[in-house]
């Protein structure tokens, strides 16, 4: 299936380089996930254009993840890997005149031209990872990269949250009351600080690109004529692969879902009546539920569990938890939406090699689409948020008080999850395994067993 690909032994010290590149990344993302809302407050942005700040990520996922297949192409995964990161250095750097100047245009930049690289380095960096060592335990490596970037990130918190946000509450009551010239010398504080760790930032990354480029990573590819397909069913077009549209249309929701569970929690608890600080524990417990499923999936994959069954568990885990929110109350149903995190947790490392599994030279291709997938985390949670106003709303009409409202308007809505996880479920029950569309006489969907 895949042409030098490494044996078990070979693949330790590659997969450790890639697992030392996904710890920096998680930091990258938590510092930009800190400092990206931290500047749209300070330097007063509008409604709409704060929206916009929170969707050009996705944007630049749909919009540049064709061209980094296509880079992919013509350079290979490895040096793929290393021109996002540089793409990603020269974001940070676009940070810094749009912290000092306040210029939301090139702030806008700095964002796409990040995203840019991080699509790049991830169109790179999953389907190498799936193909550098058997593909049945694609998700056991894909979830220890999981496990480098949470830890980062959790450590990222630890570090510059104490750093970086504490004193940021203050200083926002005392922008609100300052004077002109006093407003001035703290955003000129504020801007200063960034400067630093974009500056630093960039460093970092522009290092991290040059050692990826010169470290001893294997090549790997996949064979590109042989595909388990027989030969009367020659396959010339991404088209002609229904289970890859499937885990398309699977990650999709299943990031959707993903982002629902881990940025709603908070909201969710205070909408149900816990304090800020109860409601802020369960986020640290959403977190810890999927760092612990990362590390089950890395024990139990492929040796005690297939990665479809640990796929077939997340679903039916999502199923049961989601309804459990809905028919629960109160701190009960709070716990359950934080055990989310047990359900999403092993979905993205398992749908990426039953996804790639067999497309041979159309795989870049494929992996470009995947991450084209991760849109859903920007749709389907703005759904969500829709849901809960509307049924808000239309509770309060009814005579119900707002607080009221609210509690059941939140608990009500989580019900979009449920198609979600039913098309989880149907990916990793049927759809991998269907290789090709029929049409005779009426259409249907033939399926080979895998």
């Amino acid at each position: 299936m895949i042409k030098n690909n490494p044996n078990s032994e070979s693949i330790t010290i590659p997969l450790m380089i890639i697992a030392g590149l996904f710890f920096i990344f998680g930091f990258v993302i938590w510092i930009n996930g800190a400092l990206i809302p931290l500047m749209t407050t300070f330097h007063e942005l509008t409604r709409s254009q704060s929206y916009l700040v929170a969707s050009t990520p996705y944007i630049s996922f749909v919009i540049m993840a064709l061209p980094s297949s296509w880079i992919l192409g013509r350079i290979g995964y490895r040096k793929g890997m290393s021109l996002g990161l540089f793409i990603m250095a020269l974001g940070a750097l676009f940070f810094i005149p749009a912290a000092l100047a306040g210029t939301y245009g090139v702030f806008l930049s700095g964002i796409f031209i990040q995203s840019a690289g991080m699509t790049l380095l991830q169109t790179a960096a999953n389907p190498y990872i799936t193909m550098l060592g058997p593909i049945e335990s694609g998700a056991k490596r894909i979830a220890i990269m999981g496990m480098a970037n949470k830890t980062a990130g959790a450590l990222a918190s630890l570090i510059f949250g104490t750093l970086l946000l504490s004193g940021i509450d203050p200083m926002k009551e005392q922008l609100q009351t300052a004077a002109e010239a006093e407003r001035t010398v703290l955003l000129n504080s504020m801007d200063d600080s960034v400067f630093i760790l974009y500056l630093v930032m960039a460093f970092v990354l522009f290092l991290l690109s040059l050692l990826i480029r010169e470290a001893p990573l294997p090549h790997v590819e996949p064979e590109a004529d042989k595909q388990i397909f027989d030969d009367e069913n020659p396959k010339v077009s991404i088209f002609q692969f229904p289970h890859l549209w499937f885990g398309i249309l699977t990650l999709f929701v299943s990031v959707g879902a993903e982002v629902i569970a881990g940025d709603s929690i908070i909201a969710y608890g205070n909408a149900l009546g816990l304090s800020p600080e109860k409601a802020g524990f369960f986020t640290t417990m959403t977190f810890m539920a999927v760092l612990i499923t990362y590390a089950f999936g890395v024990v139990l994959i492929p040796k005690y569990i297939r990665q479809r069954t640990a796929l077939t568990f997340s679903a039916v885990l999502g199923i049961i938890f989601t309804l459990c929110i809905l028919f629960t109350t109160g701190f009960t149903s709070v716990v359950f939406a934080a055990a989310l995190g047990i359900a999403n947790a092993l979905v993205w490392p398992a749908v990426w090699p039953l996804s790639l599994q067999g497309l041979g030279r159309f795989t870049k291709t494929a992996s470009a689409l995947l991450i084209m997938a991760i849109s859903g985390g920007a749709i389907i949670p703005s759904l969500f948020r829709s849901l809960v106003d509307d049924n808000k709303y239309y509770l309060m009409f009814e005579g119900i008080n707002e607080a009221e409202a609210l509690s059941r308007a939140s608990t009500n809505s989580y019900w979009i999850l449920l198609p979600c996880y039913i098309i989880i479920l149907f990916f990793a029950v049927w759809g991998y395994k269907i290789n090709q569309w029929k049409i005779s006489g009426y259409f249907h969907i033939e399926a080979l067993a895998r």
